[in-house]
């Protein structure tokens, strides 16, 4: 049985090893958000909007392999279903 892939809760990146996950108030690793989203339990961009965060994937695409048009198209379909981004 294949383990399911944790992904940042707020950009969707993989979380698949320690080095990846960003860190809690206390210093432990935080399960939900990678190490470029959430430092020392605080955001790294707290003012940054969904659309922005959609828009700021595109700088990524090269690293995933994806054009631009298609690490877009990928950000609004999964950033507004990831945990950070949901309407309360």
């Amino acid at each position: 049985m294949e383990e399911e892939m944790i992904i940042c809760q707020s950009c969707s990146m993989p979380l698949a090893k320690d080095e990846e996950k960003g860190t809690n108030a206390d210093g432990s690793k935080n399960e939900e958000y990678c190490v470029y989203c959430f430092v020392n339990g605080n955001f790294t961009k707290p003012e940054q909007t969904l659309e922005e965060a959609i828009a700021e994937s595109e700088d990524f695409a090269d690293a995933a392999g994806m054009s631009k048009e298609e690490a877009r198209k990928y950000a609004e379909e999964v950033l507004p279903k990831l945990k950070r981004w949901q309407q309360d």
